[in-house]
């Protein structure tokens, strides 16, 4: 089977279990004075550094999380703004973090334009002094990359507070909080090759955010429990690894061998974002007339790995509200796969990946003629 699908979750790799492995052996709570409980208290800082450094914050800035989602949760409900902005292609984690949230909205491209939060924030039933705007860095279907830095000016310049998803994009593309500008970013372990349900809130400042989680003052007080000492120790070891970014040229050219190679195949094929900067492993391409269900299944019935949208917790594939959002035709979004490359995905994989599209593509088609 070759995994094209690392958008929904990268492979764990060595570095990482071997890192899990060592914690989950030492034990001990990082919560005690004694010996064993500095020893664990000492992972997690070091992991909590490497995490920093890998959106160029300090360790002071980070506070771990069960994953993203509840990252999300915590900037959009905790912050305590009455007026929560979200572009309306974000992930449905911050789509449903409010319920009275208020969708800005993109660019047939995906694009979420300064002046369309501008708009947004000075609208006549909204407070910017009492807002705060969500926009991801880097989109998780389309990998169309946002103008954070431009989007974060505006937000400040209005009063308000200025929320990032990054989780896609360390070790794909560079990621520093500071020059971004924005106050508070999402960021995951299980996209860079890290462990499942493990996540972290970076603050440009802990006091803007009321406690979440009551109950042993853990995470700055922020977020009490105990913490996940082998998640978070391979958080950290994951971290580490996306100082590496060689590969990424590589990555690019060979999603840019997909799309020129299906679309001399099938012409009619659409591949979504494609003139605006995108991550360089991602590539969302509807093929007219077949259902992203019948391809994503009979793709894996081949060998292949790929999704439609984002992955859920039911499984089901589900018209992409991403591709909505972008004024897409709802019968064309139904169409639509997303192929996300890693750093081991090869030319090989590459082409057979297109053999077995295209001949599919084709049988469809003939035998529904």
């Amino acid at each position: 089977m070759v995994y094209l699908d690392h958008n929904a979750s990268v492979p764990m790799t060595a570095a990482v279990i071997d890192a899990m492995t060592a914690a989950a052996w030492q034990g001990g709570n990082p919560s005690s004075v004694h010996d064993y409980g500095r020893r664990v208290r000492a992972r997690i800082e070091t992991a909590r550094k490497e995490v920093a450094a890998m959106v160029g914050a300090a360790a002071s800035q980070v506070v771990f999380t069960s994953g993203a989602t509840e990252a999300n949760a915590m900037a959009l409900r905790a912050c305590g703004r009455g007026h929560v902005l979200v572009s309306a292609t974000e992930h449905v984690s911050v789509l449903d973090a409010h319920s009275g949230s208020i969708r800005i909205p993109v660019e047939a491209d995906g694009v979420v334009l300064p002046s369309a939060v501008r708009a947004a924030l000075t609208a006549e039933d909204v407070d910017a002094g009492d807002a705060v705007v969500s926009v991801m860095l880097a989109n998780n279907e389309t990998g169309v990359i946002q103008p954070v830095a431009e989007i974060a000016a505006v937000v400040r310049e209005l009063g308000a507070l200025m929320h990032c998803d990054a989780v896609q994009a360390p070790g794909r593309v560079p990621v520093d909080m500071a020059a971004l500008g924005v106050d508070m970013m999402t960021v995951s372990a299980h996209k860079i090759g890290g462990p499942a349900g493990i996540g972290a809130l970076i603050l440009r400042d802990a006091s803007l955010l009321r406690p979440d989680t009551k109950g042993g003052g853990q995470e700055k007080g922020l977020r009490g429990g105990t913490e996940n000492v082998t998640g978070i120790a391979g958080f950290g070891a994951a971290a580490k690894s996306t100082r590496d970014v060689d590969g990424v040229d590589a990555i690019a050219r060979r999603r840019d061998r997909i799309e020129a190679r299906v679309k001399q195949e099938v012409p009619d094929a659409v591949v979504f974002g494609a003139n605006v900067a995108r991550l360089a492993n991602t590539s969302c391409i509807a093929i007219p007339g077949i259902g992203a269900e019948t391809q994503v299944m009979a793709l894996d019935l081949a060998g292949y790995a790929v999704s439609a949208g984002s992955a859920c917790s039911s499984g089901k594939v589900k018209t992409s509200h991403v591709l909505l959002a972008m004024g897409v035709d709802d019968d064309l979004a139904r169409c639509a796969i997303r192929i996300s490359l890693g750093p081991d995905t090869g030319d090989d994989d590459v082409d057979g990946f297109v053999a077995a599209w295209t001949d599919l593509i084709h049988r469809l088609r003939r035998s529904a003629a």
